[in-house]
């Protein structure tokens, strides 16, 4: 297992990381699920993602018991929620540290951060990151980020609003592909900011949940090396059977830096089918977007647009 440093913290973690919504889905029964989380850790992956709102709580759920009888303390765990106020943040987080059976969360990031005015509700004053902030302070979670998959631009807004209210983000999770280079870049646009600012890189979306696959362009272990070979701190890649964890375990082991003749060759095998987005749904259709279905999750609006309209 390869290890890299997650941005300014400091923190050793594995260059993949589990992701923890396939270890919810329906398909996949729980005692499979449980042996994924274990493989994983004993074969050296140490950052483990979730989220709240992951198959209605079971990815969360199932992390909990995998992480039972000693495998807490050999993780890294990173979790997300969906609310953007206080309350609904507060609330979440307190529902993951239930579920996890833990009683602090490494790292906790804003979840689909995907609309222009998600930034400004989640640093109202009344907002949630007033909620992580506490926790924090109560030792309840070290380390806070944000994710999104729509357009790097949301993400680029997301850090210009964070430092006009005097907040440094420890890390930023985003969509990191073999596409992504040709269409909306993640890579090319909010890679380097994250990296001037000391922000842990998390890559996502690989394979765009075996969309990117589906081009005939790049294998699953081409599209692991790829983003790999960015500036990333860790790839989270989703892994639903032992025969896919297999596969990133052995990406891992045989990932060598890339030459930049390397990329390129990829990147021109990706390119006529990447030019316009279609095989990275998550950024040009709201397939992706769970919040857009569930508008509940985030909260109600700050309080003082609220009173604007019913001024």
């Amino acid at each position: 297992m390869e290890y890299r440093i997650l941005g300014r913290t400091g923190e050793r973690v594995s260059a993949i990381g589990l992701g923890g919504w396939h270890i919810g889905l329906p398909h996949v029964d729980e005692q499979l699920g449980l042996r994924i989380v274990r493989r994983a850790i004993d074969e050296g992956v140490t950052f483990l993602d979730n989220s709240w709102d992951y198959n209605e709580g079971a990815s969360e759920v199932r992390m909990g018991k995998a992480l039972r009888d000693g495998y807490r303390d050999k993780v890294f765990l990173m979790t997300k929620i969906d609310g953007r106020s206080k309350r609904e943040a507060a609330r979440q987080f307190d529902e993951s540290l239930r579920r996890l059976q833990t009683d602090h969360i490494d790292l906790v990031q804003h979840h689909e951060v995907i609309r222009f005015d998600d930034p400004h509700r989640v640093f109202d004053d009344e907002g949630a990151n007033a909620a992580l902030i506490e926790a924090r302070q109560a030792g309840k979670l070290r380390y806070i980020g944000f994710t999104g998959h729509k357009d790097p631009q949301i993400h680029l807004h997301m850090l210009q609003v964070a430092s006009e209210h005097g907040f440094a983000f420890d890390s930023a999770q985003m969509p990191l592909n073999v596409m992504d280079a040709h269409y909306r870049s993640f890579g090319k646009l909010v890679v380097p900011e994250l990296v001037k600012q000391g922000i842990g890189v998390l890559g996502m979306k690989s394979m765009g949940n075996g969309v990117i696959l589906k081009s005939k362009t790049a294998t699953p272990v081409e599209c692991l090396h790829y983003a790999l070979n960015l500036p990333t701190s860790v790839v989270i890649t989703g892994c639903d059977s032992m025969e896919v964890l297999e596969q990133a375990l052995s990406a891992v082991a045989t990932f060598r830096p890339m030459s930049e003749a390397e990329v390129n060759a990829i990147l021109a095998k990706t390119k006529p089918a990447a030019m316009r987005g279609e095989f990275e749904p998550f950024k040009t259709s709201s397939i992706f977007d769970s919040t857009a279905t569930h508008p509940d999750w985030l909260g109600e609006e700050p309080k003082h647009v609220r009173d604007l309209m019913q001024a």
